[in-house]
């Protein structure tokens, strides 16, 4: 299963991996049941990235952390296992399919205690949460045409060190070629330009996977 991003070379891409904290057992199957959906595989976060959001997990500490488009469970995962005593991972999807997979491996991991997978539309979960700042980590991976409705659902949502973590905004590349005029790139610009305006926030577009904008509030 290949997780080179577009914008990399092969051997620049492995490289960064091999320089990574690798996958354990249970992450290393989880890979390979996803690999066993075929084309849909694409969308599994890489071991890299999985690594960061492992890693600042245990930095920031996050008592609740949401994330929305869970697939088969990988990037939960990588959350779930750093998170403090009591802390709590909010999952929303709409497959019972693939989180079906994400279950079992929460399972063997010894997670699934940590996290509340909620199925049904992710808007209407996170609408539901109270309005107060108690969101420290959430992560946005799902469909790019509500990116933008999930990111205003969140921002006010977040306490003073939260940090929203953002996949696919650099979208193989696709987002700084004029040429790309398809309609998830012209999204995903919509969205990068929309935040990087927001002076609510302070964002920084990482070049990890297939691009992490990590955004938290401004100070005051």
């Amino acid at each position: 299963m290949s997780f080179r991003s577009e914008f990399l070379d092969d051997a620049l891409a492995a490289y960064i991996q091999a320089h990574c904290t690798a996958p354990d057992e249970v992450q290393q199957d989880l890979i390979e049941a996803t690999a066993a959906l075929g084309d849909a595989s694409i969308m599994q976060i890489s071991p890299a990235q999985g690594a960061l959001m492992t890693l600042l997990t245990t930095l920031l500490q996050p008592r609740f952390a949401v994330e929305v488009g869970t697939f088969t469970g990988y990037s939960a995962l990588a959350v779930a296992r750093a998170l403090p005593p009591g802390g709590r991972l909010l999952c929303c999807d709409i497959s019972e399919e693939w989180t079906a997979i994400a279950r079992d491996h929460w399972e063997r991991a010894g997670v699934a205690d940590r996290i509340d997978l909620r199925i049904g539309p992710a808007l209407d979960t996170l609408r539901s949460l109270p309005p107060e700042p108690a969101v420290d980590l959430a992560f946005i991976d799902a469909d790019k045409g509500s990116y933008i409705d999930y990111y205003e659902e969140l921002v006010p949502r977040l306490s003073a060190r939260g940090v929203i973590l953002v996949d696919n905004t650099l979208w193989d590349g696709h987002v700084a070629n004029p040429a790309q005029t398809d309609s998830t790139t012209e999204l995903l610009r919509a969205f990068n330009a929309r935040v990087v305006a927001d002076e609510r926030v302070l964002v920084s577009l990482l070049p990890v996977g297939d691009g992490v904008s990590v955004i938290t509030r401004r100070a005051g």
